[in-house]
């Protein structure tokens, strides 16, 4: 075999293997944002596999128990309790009614299991007074 032959086939062999690690890590890190709503509709499709939900945090349902939170996401009239164990600190803005982003997977026994937390506080982000359509975050001077 002659010497450019052997080295297209490694090269070929080389990229072959970098597509399909990279095809696999997307499949295994891409997470779709899902509604609460959404979520049930999955029904029992939805236990164990690595989903993103969002909703709004329920007054008041924030509990926390050492290093594990506990909380309620509401949407409309549909709710879903979310525990955290993860190792990041939450978000500062992470607070009754904060819209919020859990990564986890839904348990066996209907509880979301978040290892990520995604939060903001729809109030920072709410249009200054007489400037219709640009949003600034409040206490921040506009430009």
């Amino acid at each position: 075999m002659k010497p450019w032959a052997k080295f297209g086939i490694l090269i070929a062999a080389i990229v072959g293997i970098l597509v399909w690690l990279a095809a696999g890590g997307i499949n295994e890190t891409k997470t779709y944002y899902k509604t609460i709503s959404e979520l049930q509709q999955m029904g029992e499709r939805a236990k164990g596999q690595k989903i993103r939900v969002g909703g709004d945090v329920s007054p008041g349902s924030i509990e926390r128990a050492g290093r594990e939170v506990s909380f309620t996401l509401a949407q409309d009239k549909t709710t879903l309790k979310v525990v955290y164990s993860g190792i990041d600190p939450l978000p500062d803005t992470f607070r009754d009614g904060a819209q919020a982003l859990a990564d986890g997977k839904l348990g066996p026994d209907g509880v979301f299991h978040a290892n990520k937390i995604q939060a903001k506080c729809a109030s920072k982000y709410e249009a200054k007074p007489g400037e219709r359509g640009r949003m600034v975050p409040s206490g921040s001077a506009s430009m």
